[in-house]
């Protein structure tokens, strides 16, 4: 069972990025997602979640209004759409997976089951 994140780069300030989270291997369908992200030096914080069903979304403070978090259980992929990109989101970007939940569940601590390798992204000038 894996998970994928891909999607990081090298966008200004201001820029937008969309991040993939891919399962392969079995459906991500019945999964809440979550994505988080750590900066050097920083604890891994956490950015959005969705819940199993698509129904329920939530944000961390610092990104509410800018990232929209989807799925699309066909592709057997989440997406993270980050807009007004700052400095500040620059950092590794991971997705997490979680089997069980409720259908309105979405989880903000780290107690997933699987995590994906992480993707960079960076915001400059």
């Amino acid at each position: 069972v894996q998970l994928q994140a891909s999607g990081g780069g090298l966008v200004q300030v201001g820029g937008s990025l969309r991040l993939s989270c891919t399962r392969y291997g079995r459906t991500i369908g019945g999964n809440s997602v979550g994505w988080f992200r750590q900066a050097p030096g920083k604890e891994r914080e956490f950015v959005a979640g969705i819940s199993w069903s698509g129904y329920t979304s939530d944000y961390g403070d610092s990104v509410k209004g800018r990232f929209t978090i989807s799925r699309d259980n066909v592709k057997n992929t989440v997406f993270l759409q980050m807009n007004d990109l700052k400095h500040e989101d620059t950092a590794v970007y991971y997705c997490a997976a979680k089997y069980g939940l409720r259908p309105g569940d979405v989880l903000r601590s780290y107690e997933y089951d699987y995590w994906g390798q992480g993707t960079q992204v960076t915001v400059s000038s």
